[in-house]
């Protein structure tokens, strides 16, 4: 096993929120039933297959009007559909709100069972935005955070040392082996991985074993947003 190279360099990456799990919340607005539908969508085609998924459950639905935002920032791929309701009533209010969320790598739909009461174009602006609101309001969320997965080599005397740096560097340990030495597998932040390999090698005085086994891993790790 190589000792780790510090001249390799990492740069930071701001972890991005995202859903943790699908939620789902309901309202009624004026005997119109809508029911939102919120998850974790990390490419185009997987906010595809959950809007297909969503209509096959809800087939005798009068409305299944979807958006979606795959990545963050200046790469966001964004997308909504009326599904037949009046241009821009139902689609692009629900988009809007995902894009005021800040929560990315997201798809929503809002299934309407019409209720025998049209709402009119401001009532259907008003009602998509509140059903997409309650559901956010109710979404667990996560961090989406880029990490190098790295190995090292430690001695047992060195155990107790480098679990305080590897929780010190928000580290993950994801795997461990007992042998002759402890084999730790671990997930570090991208950021942190040049500074944890520095710190590892001081220490123990030299003595730790480290190589990289994946760069630019992503996971995700849950926090409360309640």
């Amino acid at each position: 096993m190589a000792k780790f190279d510090d001249t390799t360099r990492f740069h930071s990456f701001e972890p991005i929120p995202v859903p943790a799990e699908e939620r789902r919340v309901q309202i009624t607005v004026v005997n119109s039933r809508f029911i939102a539908i919120a998850a974790p969508a990390f490419s185009v085609e997987e906010a595809r297959q959950f809007i297909q998924r969503i209509r096959n459950e809800f087939p005798d639905a009068t409305h299944h009007v979807p958006a979606y935002l795959i990545g963050y920032g200046s790469t966001t791929i964004e997308h909504c559909n009326d599904d037949g309701e009046p241009a821009g009533t139902a689609g692009k209010p629900i988009l809007s709100v995902l894009k005021g969320s800040g929560i990315g790598n997201i798809v929503l739909v809002v299934v309407r069972y019409f209720g025998g009461t049209k709402l009119g174009t401001g009532g259907l602006v008003k009602a998509y935005q509140q059903a997409a609101r309650a559901v956010i309001a109710e979404l667990p969320l996560a961090h989406q955070i880029r990490v190098c997965e790295v190995e090292c080599e430690i001695a047992y005397s060195d155990f107790q040392k480098v679990k305080w740096l590897i929780e010190k560097h928000e580290g993950v340990v994801v795997k461990e082996e007992y042998a002759d030495k402890v084999k730790l597998r671990i997930q570090i932040p991208e950021g942190k991985v040049n500074t944890f390999g520095q710190m590892l090698r001081d220490a123990t005085n030299g003595a730790a074993m480290m190589r990289i086994i994946e760069q630019e891993l992503f996971v995700l790790r849950r926090f409360s947003n309640h």
